[in-house]
């Protein structure tokens, strides 16, 4: 059932908001800090090692405490106890919402249908342990008996995008004796050039699959497996060469993987929030169990303190209604993920999963259509990068488009000047996108009439800045639940099931509808809308005159 039965629009929280809004819409933010020396010390907040800095934001005193006063009036501290209870708060599936309890200590209880499952989470991560040790070590051998030193993760979405994330984030804790990579693409390019120099005998793959019957996992599979055997010679190779994360014991036993090489999750863990369960196997393998673990550590660090701390010290929630307000009275349509550490690089294309899969919902808990924007279009890629590519428009651009800045004290790399440089860009970034430079200021330094519009920058643009000491596997895990529970706040303030991804099926629905009739070599009788007949009879014309 919906939390509120009066309409979130109708609430007074809200509307006092949007008089709010109207009030303060076209204040400055060089005014804001020019009227308050200290607002960049009463609007920043710390806590695990994180610095947020929020004070670059059009907010005032009051927009916060209204802020704040939504978020109280909008059930969300009873909501977070019943997820962490593992009450079936996903109530289109009717399951549970534990990505925590993947991460909880092993003294923990969290219950499911009266049982605790904390003990199966932590026998199933000591399975993985002692599976990546014998990988890690040469102990666990090819069919040839030659040892391992490829991983290769099969999977898509989830399966896909949180361990390769993180594989990539934390690649200066990894093996360098091990390859590991990820295919999740149907293209048939993905696996090809993931496997076109590796030697099928010292090749692992570690196939994702809840159901071991998603389309593009399992296609990958199969050619993985044919590869791997015109190669070996032999089906037994298979059991050596193949682990699976699944539930699904049957399909994977028909596959030729020994059942005793299959990891567990469950079913009350989305995908996109899975990547620190069995999912996350090839990057145990990479990084060890050690360090895995210490990520484990800093994603139960943040739940603690998701859970516990008030609300005006708490990091999600604030990062959350921040984002209310942008998107729902300033009509932000998107929001920029922009991190100044090159490990990163995988980091916007994970969060939006997160973020557009939980939130891009248009009706409520009760099915209602929503009368209000939800989930944002996220985006960004790391550092330097992209201000030679996008900044443009952020800066003088016509969109509003808030901002989080992610940075570090420390490199992994320490290179001479590198990260100097790299972290002189990024204060410059949010001072310049605050404050901007106005006419009088291009016109003090000579330019011509002329070109005084052009190089005159308006500012008040907004940014979060986040800043830590270094990337560490621990920091890791507490970014990412950082920015998983600011999902969970947004749709709990917006009234929506952050859980479920209905809006994933029907393509895939129709696509293997379509998967059947682009089998045939003979063309069929295509009963589609004219356009996707008329592009199916090109597509099936031109295929044939390979």
């Amino acid at each position: 059932m919906a939390a509120n039965i009066i309409p979130l629009t109708q609430r007074p929280a809200w509307k006092a908001l949007q008089d709010h809004y109207h009030k303060i819409k076209d204040l400055h933010l060089r005014s804001l800090f020019a009227e308050d020396p200290h607002r960049a010390e009463r609007l920043s907040v710390e806590g695990l090692g994180i610095y947020l800095d929020y004070s670059k934001n059009r907010i005032t005193d009051e927009t916060l405490r209204l802020l704040l006063n939504l978020a109280e009036t909008s059930g969300i501290r009873a909501r977070i106890e019943a997820m962490f209870r593992g009450e079936k708060i996903n109530i289109t599936e009717q399951r549970a919402v534990l990505h925590v309890a993947l991460r909880a200590p092993k003294d923990a209880s969290i219950l499911v249908d009266g049982a605790n499952v904390v003990p199966e989470v932590h026998a199933v991560l000591d399975k993985m342990a002692d599976f990546a040790n014998r990988v890690r070590s040469g102990d666990w051998k090819g069919y040839t008996g030659k040892r391992i030193r490829n991983v290769v993760n099969i999977g898509i979405g989830g399966s896909d995008l949180g361990p390769m994330m993180a594989y990539e984030a934390l690649k200066h804790y990894s093996d360098r004796n091990l390859t590991v990579r990820f295919v999740s693409n149907i293209d048939g390019t993905d696996i090809a050039e993931a496997t076109r120099d590796l030697d099928p005998a010292e090749t692992l793959f570690a196939v994702c699959s809840k159901t071991f019957t998603t389309l593009e996992t399992l296609t990958n599979a199969q050619t993985a497996r044919d590869w791997c055997l015109k190669a070996l010679g032999d089906k037994k190779a298979v059991a050596k060469h193949f682990v699976a994360v699944s539930t699904n014991g049957e399909e994977v036993a028909k596959f030729g993987i020994d059942t005793a090489n299959m990891f567990e999750f469950w079913d009350w863990v989305g995908g996109r929030y899975s990547y620190d369960s069995a999912i996350g196997l090839s990057l145990m393998i990479g990084i060890g169990p050690d360090q895995f673990r210490g990520m484990l550590s800093g994603f139960q660090a943040m739940d603690e303190h998701f859970r516990t701390t008030p609300f005006e010290k708490n990091l999600p929630v604030l990062l959350g209604l921040i984002g209310i307000w942008y998107i729902n009275f300033f009509e932000a349509e998107t929001h920029a993920i922009l991190p100044y550490d090159q490990y990163l690089w995988r980091l916007s294309a994970y969060l939006q999963q997160l973020d557009m899969e939980s939130n891009g919902k248009h009706v409520d808990l009760d099915g209602n259509v929503v009368g209000y924007h939800t989930g944002p279009i996220i985006w960004g890629q790391p550092g330097t990068n992209g201000q030679h590519a996008y900044y443009q428009l952020i800066h003088q651009g016509t969109r509003l488009i808030p901002c989080d800045f992610i940075g570090f004290c420390q490199s992994t790399n320490p290179l001479g000047p590198h990260h100097n440089l790299l972290m002189a860009n990024f204060f410059a970034q949010t001072e310049a996108l605050a404050f901007g430079k106005t006419s009088k200021e291009v016109e003090a330094e000579g330019v011509p009439a002329s070109l005084v519009p052009h190089r005159t920058f308006e500012g008040n643009h907004p940014t979060n800045t986040i800043l830590a000491a270094k990337l560490t596997p621990e920091m890791l895990g507490k970014l990412i639940a950082l920015y998983e529970h600011k999902v969970f706040v947004q749709g709990t303030i917006w009234n929506i099931n952050s859980f479920d991804q209905w809006g994933v099926e029907l393509g895939k629905m129709l696509a293997n509808r379509i998967s059947q009739e682009l089998a045939n070599h003979v063309e069929p009788k295509l009963e589609h809308d004219s356009s996707t007949n008329i592009l199916l009879r090109r597509y099936l014309r031109l295929r044939s005159a390979d």
